[in-house]
């Protein structure tokens, strides 16, 4: 039995491994063919490790790019995408707090219509959010960027259903304390909803980092996009040959922030999303 269970685990470990490889494999070429020059790629076969040029080819994807610099595009995602995790958050947790802790006419109206625009994604409502959005003159701006996506259905959603766990003797006791609605909310219902944050936070920053159709649609100024656009962007059309040491040094750059981000917030991500005792 001792050596079934281990020849199981040596199998799985084995089986775990090789999805692993198969996975970081197209990674590990796109590194390598940023590290290398144009003719390097171009002759078959391809080098399989680093060569010498890593630094001069991201040094000129920062710095020069193709179209724009790729760290104004990396500073433009990454505004982009905090704003949108933190203004979803934010505004998801006050709709779910009052909600479930205030009493109002249609309280359950409000939350149903809230809910039901999950049936409206950005696709669905692209041309009148556009019209609005250009009307009010935010046109290759942040906000514009911002904040038709802030709100968010299924964070609220979220929210609102862990919110109806936490025992009604808690706030009656901060009330009976003289704890007012805000402070129960930021000195007991904020520090017990650390880890649903968290988990939104990673989930929603991919979310707003690898927006493109919305970032393609409002943004003119080559200045302004963001860097998924900007990887589009960088292949050439008709005959041109693509840059393609500059190109996989974008495509690398741009990883990195999503996975720092997993990687950091990776043990509250986890607890976020299986712990049943918040």
């Amino acid at each position: 039995m001792v050596e079934a269970h281990g020849a199981s685990r040596l199998a799985t470990h084995a089986l775990l491994i090789a999805g692993v490889a198969v996975i970081c494999f197209p990674i590990w070429l796109a590194f390598v063919a940023s590290t290398v020059t144009q003719a390097e790629i171009a002759r078959a076969p391809m080098p399989l490790l680093p060569g010498p040029h890593l630094i001069e080819n991201y040094t000129r994807a920062l710095t020069r790019g193709t179209n724009a610099p790729v760290a104004m595009m990396l500073l433009n995602s990454a505004v982009m995408a905090l704003g949108i995790a933190l203004g979803k958050i934010a505004i998801s947790l006050t709709s779910a707090f009052a909600i479930v802790y205030f009493r109002f006419p249609g309280r359950q109206l409000f939350f149903w219509a809230i809910f039901l625009t999950l049936m409206l994604p950005v696709e669905v409502r692209i041309l009148p959010t556009f019209e609005v959005v250009a009307s009010l003159g935010l046109l290759n701006s942040y906000t514009g960027l911002i904040l038709p996506l802030l709100a968010s259905a299924t964070a609220t959603f979220l929210f609102r259903q862990f919110f109806l766990t936490v025992p009604d003797e808690l706030a009656e006791a901060a009330r009976v304390d003289g704890a007012g609605p805000l402070r129960f909310f930021r000195d007991i219902l904020l520090p017990m909803s650390r880890t649903n944050i968290a988990a939104l936070f990673v989930i929603l920053f991919i979310y707003g980092w690898n927006q493109y159709l919305w970032p393609l649609l409002i943004t003119t100024d080559p200045r302004m996009n963001t860097v998924v656009m900007g990887i589009k962007q960088m292949f050439p059309s008709g005959d041109d040959l693509a840059d393609w040491p500059v190109i996989m040094a974008t495509a690398i750059l741009a990883m990195l922030p999503p996975v720092a981000v997993v990687i950091g917030m990776q043990r509250l991500f986890i607890r976020g999303l299986v712990d049943s005792e918040k």
